[in-house]
């Protein structure tokens, strides 16, 4: 089996671990993120992480946790399969002889490239799972002259969207900031990964890391990803739940003056806690799901 078959099926085991782990978070990420300001003396529909879980639970059951991973669970094999495999392929032109370790600013460079790939799979992928994940809460807030379409599935999305949000392009709507997103967070990502398995491993040569070390670099790592893009994540998904017909954002610029202004510093972080808390584990089960899948294959 080549190089590159074994990063794309290492890649897509690694990517089905992230998910299984990380789904329930991200659903509470987005119900924060994309709930809208509520009128001047009335409270959000979510005080927080806490109330939005207790809130769908009650509402959904555990089902609702796991609202829109059908979009992402299609298309795990191909994101995946596309980050790892391009990053695997950039560590082969960036290395001076076949097996030679790389450095960290090598790794940021290879994790840079592979966020350009992923950007184009992950923008239609994710435009789908944040319009199943919001819609409770844009359904609650619809007024007149908005109307929150219901979605039965992930497919209905799709089709929603290609026949009444001009075609295709409109499952590429978000984009500007999904590369924002992926580009720099990728970077840093596989940057802290190499860099801590260096100095868990004591040098450059970390083959012999245990799955413990390996777990906590991935986690860590997964952490190093949102701490530096995650306002950008919150104007995707702003963008990306954006009534067509009635939007209140003319774009991503316009979608970050307009959070910042009406909320401040703190509305680019709504959904934080639930990032980084889906972060580590989710991360940690990739990365250690990847490597041990990888080393396996030879």
């Amino acid at each position: 089996m080549g190089d590159v078959a074994k990063d794309l099926l290492a890649g897509t085991v690694g990517g089905s671990a992230q998910l299984v782990c990380g789904h329930p978070f991200d659903t509470i990420k987005v119900k924060l993120q994309s709930q809208p300001v509520p009128p001047p003396g009335q409270a959000p529909k979510y005080a927080g992480a806490i109330d939005a879980l207790k809130r769908t639970l009650a509402a959904e059951g555990p089902r609702g946790l796991f609202k829109g991973m059908g979009a992402p669970l299609a298309t795990v094999a191909a994101f995946n399969a596309v980050l790892f495999t391009v990053r695997g392929q950039m560590e082969t032109l960036l290395r001076t002889e076949p097996g030679a370790p790389l450095s960290v600013q090598q790794q940021v460079i290879c994790g840079a490239g592979a966020g350009v790939a992923v950007s184009f799979l992950a923008c239609p992928t994710e435009l789908i799972k944040c319009r199943l994940q919001a819609q409770s809460v844009l359904a609650s807030v619809a007024g007149e002259g908005s109307v929150a379409v219901k979605y039965a599935g992930p497919i209905d999305v799709a089709r929603h969207v290609l026949q009444s949000e001009g075609g295709a392009r409109g499952l590429f709507k978000g984009l500007t900031p999904t590369l924002a997103r992926e580009i720099p967070g990728n970077a840093a990502m596989f940057g802290v990964y190499e860099a801590l398995k260096q100095y868990l491993a004591g040098g450059q040569d970390t083959s012999q890391l245990g799955r413990g070390s390996l777990m906590l670099a991935g986690g860590l790592a997964g952490a190093a990803f949102w701490l530096t893009v995650y306002p950008t994540d919150v104007v995707k998904s702003v963008v990306q739940v954006d009534d067509y017909k009635n939007p209140k954002f003319s774009g991503s610029i316009d979608a970050f003056r307009k959070t910042l202004k009406a909320e401040g510093v703190k509305g680019l972080y709504k959904g934080f806690g639930p990032a980084m808390a889906r972060s580590v584990p989710a991360n940690a089960a990739c990365f250690l799901a990847y490597e041990v899948t990888r080393s396996s294959l030879g």
